[in-house]
């Protein structure tokens, strides 16, 4: 089974290459971040087509999250964080497929620090956290996939000070990866590459791209109970190079 991770940066504009690439990739499971689309703005027939059947939460010009499955309908369990009744921000969904519940979950991007956007990206992981530790506790196949704004240590960012005061570095945001991590889950991409930089974002600025100038932001996170089953990961990186690409490339899982 292949799981993968893309934030496609708006669904209806990067569908050709969405399309180009469900076709050439073939995986099983896809969470996709920032539709940007409203929910009657998505694909779903172009999908269907493909092959794919889908839950989403889409919201008008930002956020938005989905999950494909291939050749079966995901069943959607939940469609938002718990934790904050009052938070509408479309940045969390959860299905289970095939005997394994899987996220796409966007984690707030805290820019400006300090500020109210970085304290609810901490606040956000938090929320995070607290609903992890009870999917841990039911002792389930979980993957937590998805855009988690935070490259969670200096490997997974190029040589570089000029992110230095930005959100997705900060010691607070790395701490808050960490402390989820120490709840066991495991770090599919780093923990069969440990020593490569496996880049998943280049920003369009400053020829970041051409430059190799990335970031490992989009994350898979296995809970014990699935972990046992990995047996490769990667990064779909030409994907960034295409014409009219996202600005991130898939990130990717194969479990036995």
């Amino acid at each position: 089974m292949k799981i993968a991770t893309f934030n496609i940066n708006n669904i209806n504009r990067r569908l050709p290459n969405l399309l180009v690439w469900l076709s050439r990739a073939k995986p099983d499971i896809v969470a996709l971040q920032e539709l940007k689309s409203t929910d009657g703005e998505f694909p779903r027939a172009a999908l269907e087509k493909a092959g794919y059947g889908a839950v989403w939460r889409g919201q008008k010009t930002w956020n938005g999250v989905a999950i494909l499955a291939r050749n079966t309908d995901p069943v959607l369990i939940r469609n938002t964080l718990p934790g904050d009744s009052g938070d509408d921000e479309a940045r969390y969904i959860e299905a289970a497929i095939r005997g394994i519940v899987v996220t796409s979950l966007y984690l707030p991007n805290g820019n400006p620090q300090p500020g109210p956007k970085f304290d609810y990206k901490l606040d956000w992981f938090r929320r995070l956290r607290t609903h992890a530790g009870k999917l841990l506790k039911q002792n389930v196949p979980v993957v937590l996939a998805g855009d988690y704004n935070v490259a969670p240590t200096a490997l997974d960012i190029y040589p570089t000070k000029s992110w230095d005061k930005d959100a997705l570095i900060q010691p607070k945001s790395r701490a808050a990866f960490q402390a989820l991590m120490k709840q066991g889950w495991t770090d599919a991409i780093r923990a069969l590459h440990p020593s490569k930089p496996m880049f998943t974002f280049w920003d369009y600025k400053r020829n970041r791209w051409p430059r190799d100038a990335g970031l490992r932001l989009d994350h898979l996170l296995l809970s014990p109970a699935l972990a046992p089953r990995l047996k490769k990961a990667g990064v779909d990186r030409l994907m960034r190079g295409e014409d009219g690409a996202s600005d991130h490339a898939p990130g990717w899982i194969t479990l036995g």
